[in-house]
């Protein structure tokens, strides 16, 4: 992301993960960020991942993004969605101190992964929130979440439908910000999605 990103690998459970932190100074908590779908081309160097990082940057967290299993220098190969979630929990093992508060993020298959691994965190360990971007609610069972967990999609998502979307958010009476004519990866968008996330989480 930067010449201070930096890059490392931690033991998980289908071998090395290779990771990207960006750390401030005093660091008010962790931000753990999961990226889209490994075999459509989803890397921990996606822009709108990347995006998620700057954000809680700036809002004051370290920012954890990672590779799955089989995608970059992270060893293993694809697993459905199953092993992906076990990745995202060796991640948040390997980088929360005790008693650190913990936010979980992610882009499309990463909502997936974001949403599951924070239903199987344990009492007294759960996530402060979520951050969800075009989350993958059509192909992907979506563990329930949180009213204060903050949502954001594009009207004209050529990948996951807003429909398909609003349907899942209904039932939990989940907000959800709508970009106007925006596209699954945000394109021209990035510079406002950072701005959206950063005031929501302030609010």
């Amino acid at each position: 992301m930067n010449s201070q990103t930096e890059r490392r690998s931690i033991a998980g459970p289908a071998g090395l993960i290779e990771c990207a932190i960006d750390m401030p100074a005093g660091a008010q908590g962790i931000a753990v960020l999961c990226h889209p779908h490994p075999q459509h081309g989803g890397t921990m160097d996606n822009k709108v991942v990347q995006t998620l990082a700057r954000a809680f940057v700036q809002l004051g967290y370290g920012a954890v993004r990672f590779n799955f299993r089989g995608v970059g220098a992270s060893q293993g190969h694809w697993d459905h969605g199953r092993g992906e979630v076990d990745d995202a929990l060796a991640v948040i093992e390997a980088f929360r101190q005790p008693g650190q508060p913990l936010v979980l993020g992610g882009f499309s298959f990463g909502g997936y992964v974001a949403s599951n691994a924070a239903a199987r965190l344990p009492e007294g360990e759960r996530a402060e929130r979520l951050v969800l971007i075009a989350p993958a609610v059509v192909n992907f069972p979506m563990a329930p979440v949180s009213q204060d967990t903050v949502l954001v999609h594009g009207e004209a998502d050529e990948v996951v439908p807003l429909a398909a979307l609003l349907d899942w958010a209904r039932p939990l009476s989940l907000p959800v910000t709508v970009f106007p004519g925006t596209g699954h990866f945000f394109h021209g968008q990035l510079a406002l999605l950072k701005q959206r996330i950063v005031a929501g989480w302030q609010r």
